[in-house]
């Protein structure tokens, strides 16, 4: 479901699987613990393993944008699948500059 690697100050999550609203809440308790327990500068978001997603996947997303502005620090989501990259344009998240 989900595997991180924390190296020259950047956290990248591997998210593999489904993000709904059940396994949003299980990747975000990781991630939160991990970034808030190394503080990188970076968080990236690695979405190449995720096969399906719905809203959860958004605000999966927005929650960690806050958490590392209030850390000091960016995040950035890579690897979007085509088929999810419309789900990302239609949300506004594009506008975070986050996607990459």
């Amino acid at each position: 479901m989900l595997k991180t690697e924390f190296e020259n100050n950047i956290l990248t999550a591997y998210i593999d699987g489904e993000i709904d609203h059940d396994t949003a809440a299980k990747i975000r308790t990781r991630i939160d613990g991990a970034a808030q327990s190394l503080k990188p500068k970076v968080l990236y978001l690695d979405f190449s393993g995720v096969s399906f997603m719905d809203s959860s996947g958004i605000g999966l997303v927005m929650g960690r944008y806050r958490q590392m502005k209030l850390i000091g620090g960016m995040l950035r989501v890579t690897n979007i699948p085509d088929r999810m990259y419309r789900i990302f344009a239609m949300s506004g998240i594009e506008g975070l500059g986050v996607l990459r």
